[in-house]
């Protein structure tokens, strides 16, 4: 058995343990937890890049599947191969569907109680907050110049004003960046997929040019 092998396996169970506590202690949804996952991942953790998140939610939203459950498989994955992505994805689902089960026994009971639908309001109200921050996360590691802002305003205006259905959105993200690269080099400028670091920031004196 290789090191790196050996590695993967020792880390299972804080792959599990780590999306285990993720799992109950998020509301919302996949994006609602995407900022939990980058305080644990990124933060505490240190497994991952800040820079990585935005491709892993780009990835995770325009993959089939939950978007939670997605970023979960991709983390796991990147930390212990198959076996990492599958503890991630137990680790993230199983006290999910332990707590959703015990509440649907008791929904029928309590659904019609003015304090529990109070509660549900409230609860409506923070996970829109909690959408909005991962939104803002993913905006600034993603929207990097004026071919992408046109991007996010086009699709944007397509989803509020027409009944395109998100998957055609969602495949033209990608021909749209693709044809502006192809542009980009026809025009001779430089290409870049991301935002530089911080260090490189103070480094760069001439402009840099993004998709």
């Amino acid at each position: 058995m290789n090191v790196k092998l050996k590695e993967q396996i020792k880390m299972l169970p804080q792959i599990f343990g780590v999306f285990f506590r993720i799992g109950p202690s998020t509301f919302g949804g996949g994006y609602a937890m995407i900022a939990t996952i980058e305080q644990e991942i990124v933060h505490r953790k240190g497994w991952m890049e800040e820079s990585e998140m935005g491709d892993m939610v780009s990835i995770s939203g325009s993959a089939p599947g939950g978007v939670a459950v997605n970023s979960a498989a991709f983390i796991g994955y990147r930390l212990g191969g198959v076996p990492g992505a599958v503890a991630a994805v137990t680790g993230i689902t199983l006290p999910t569907f332990v707590i959703v089960f015990v509440l649907s026994l008791f929904y029928a009971l309590f659904k019609d109680n003015d304090k529990v639908e109070a509660a549900l309001k409230g609860i409506h109200a923070a996970v829109v907050a909690l959408i909005i921050m991962a939104a803002f996360k993913m905006g600034k590691s993603s929207i990097l110049d004026v071919p992408t802002l046109f991007i996010l305003s086009t699709a944007l205006s397509l989803l509020l004003f027409t009944g395109i259905p998100p998957f055609y959105l969602i495949l033209g993200g990608p021909l749209a960046g693709v044809a502006v690269v192809i542009m980009k080099r026809m025009m001779g400028l430089s290409i870049r997929t991301e935002a530089p670091s911080a260090a490189s920031k103070q480094e760069l004196n001439f402009p840099e040019y993004y998709i």
